[in-house]
């Protein structure tokens, strides 16, 4: 993808409402009668491989709880990560848990325990894999299996190829069966960069005055006229 895809907007915020659910509709379900206060459940953790959206789901109940006025935190783990004790937050969101260091596993553990005890801030965190398979203190890989525990699961292409077409609905056009095939082949593959994609295509159609077709979307990826 050539200099012109670097005019694709970033997507949209990660929201509740725009994750494609697929085979996830319970999980999202359930998140989302959390984050109203319809479920007490406060401990989740969320694992799947790369790009099935667990990182959109964390977002996107942070983002659910800043609008709530209430204090929330996105924490994406690095080996450099910390855990400092005076974290005090209505919601915390913890991505990648596998990536911390011994000392950060130690201040998520007490993390953990402080939430559980003070009993009203929701924790969610997500990893690669089951607990049972993290390769973390045993003492925390329990903790994060004693809430509720879901896969995430990537959607499929047949999935992303309708949230493509009802995406391209909802900007006006109907988007030929070709170019959503090409985009699933040749494009990156995770949904929120086949919609950054998208949007680029509608904008340079129209840009353009041409219809969006196979010919222009090639166009557009590589950057000639």
């Amino acid at each position: 993808m050539k200099q012109l895809l670097l005019d694709i907007a970033p997507p949209s915020p990660p929201a509740l409402d725009n994750f494609v659910a697929g085979r996830n509709a319970e999980l999202l379900q359930t998140l989302g009668n959390i984050l109203a206060g319809q479920e007490q459940e406060r401990f989740i953790y969320l694992w799947g491989g790369s790009g099935c959206g667990k990182s959109h789901l964390l977002q996107a109940a942070v983002e659910a709880s800043a609008k709530k006025n209430l204090n929330a935190e996105f924490i994406v783990c690095s080996g450099d990560t910390e855990f400092a004790a005076s974290i005090n937050a209505d919601c915390v969101a913890v991505d990648n848990v596998d990536r911390l260091n011994p000392s950060a596993q130690i201040g998520l553990f007490n993390l953990y325990n402080r939430m559980r005890d003070e009993g009203h801030a929701l924790l969610l965190v997500s990893g690669p894999t089951a607990p049972a398979q993290l390769k973390l203190r045993e003492d925390l890989v329990t903790r994060l299996g004693w809430g509720l525990v879901y896969q995430v699961h990537e959607l499929t292409d047949e999935e992303k190829a309708l949230a493509l077409k009802s995406h391209a609905a909802s900007r006006g056009f109907a988007l030929p069966q070709e170019v959503g095939d090409y985009l699933l082949r040749h494009g990156q593959r995770d949904l929120p960069s086949l919609m950054a994609t998208l949007d680029a295509l509608d904008r340079y159609s129209l840009a353009n005055r041409r219809q969006v077709t196979l010919p222009l979307l090639r166009e557009l990826l590589q950057g000639t006229p």
